[in-house]
């Protein structure tokens, strides 16, 4: 039964462009880390890029979709980098794989903990004292009405996220000092969610009358309406945060 594709045409499961891939990937890389560890991590492209760019690190990237971390072994053997990474099918909740020089957590810190400033708190766990975590977490630009946030996810609160004020400020109570501050353009965002469902469409439109597609339609419009409701409203902020070291 043909049914339809999923993310391939997505390079990063999240609003990153390729340049400002270049541009993280160049910071995250200056001090030289010798382990990275990412925090649900997908198909981990970020982690690959990162060591291919430091041949002296290896990787282990967390996650409990079996899907995407498979499409990410496929894609470290492509490169060669088979014997640097490890991808683990686990949940990342109180993870023993650190403290590692660099930790990635991508759209995931609900995989730590349940609260952000508890999330924070495990990520100062998992890094070294000189290390860095990349942080990619979601704020508002402003408040949403109850009105959007009815189209939004299931349950969908306003409470959900902070503005990015508050968010780098829980950063810096985690024991932080942020590093840069930089956030997902519209742009970024219009061409990531446009890809996350460019396949499916054009599956729908070739396959009406396929038993999946019903409920593939009924998901795919759900997650349109969704996303064209916090258009503008929900960002993404990536964070470089580097640890306060205790006297």
């Amino acid at each position: 039964m043909t049914t339809p594709p999923r993310h391939s045409r997505l390079t990063f499961h999240g609003p990153l462009s390729e340049p400002r891939a270049d541009r993280l990937v160049a910071r995250l890389t200056r001090h030289a880390p010798t382990t990275v560890l990412d925090i649900g991590c997908g198909w981990a492209e970020l982690m690959l890029r990162i060591l291919a760019a430091t041949p002296a690190a290896t990787g282990t990237g967390i996650d409990i979709n079996a899907e995407d971390l498979a499409r990410g072994r496929q894609a470290a053997e492509a490169r060669g980098l088979t014997d640097r990474v490890r991808f683990l099918e686990e949940s990342a909740a109180g993870t023993p794989h650190g403290p590692a020089d660099l930790v990635l957590c991508v759209g995931a810190s609900q995989a730590l903990a349940g609260q952000l400033p508890e999330a924070l708190a495990e990520l100062r766990r998992l890094v070294t004292d000189h290390g860095r975590v990349l942080l990619g977490e979601g704020f508002w630009h402003r408040t949403p009405t109850e009105a959007e946030l009815a189209r939004m996810w299931p349950d969908a609160s306003a409470t959900d996220h902070p503005d990015l004020a508050t968010l780098v400020g829980l950063a810096v109570d985690a024991g932080f000092r942020p590093e840069w501050t930089e956030t997902a353009s519209l742009d970024e965002w219009e061409a990531f969610e446009s890809a996350y469902l460019a396949d499916t469409e054009v599956w729908l439109a070739e396959h009406p009358g396929h038993p999946l597609a019903a409920e593939t339609r009924e998901r795919a419009d759900r997650h349109r309406a969704a996303w064209l409701t916090y258009r503008g409203v929900l960002g993404l902020a990536y964070l470089t945060l580097v640890p306060v070291v205790a006297r």
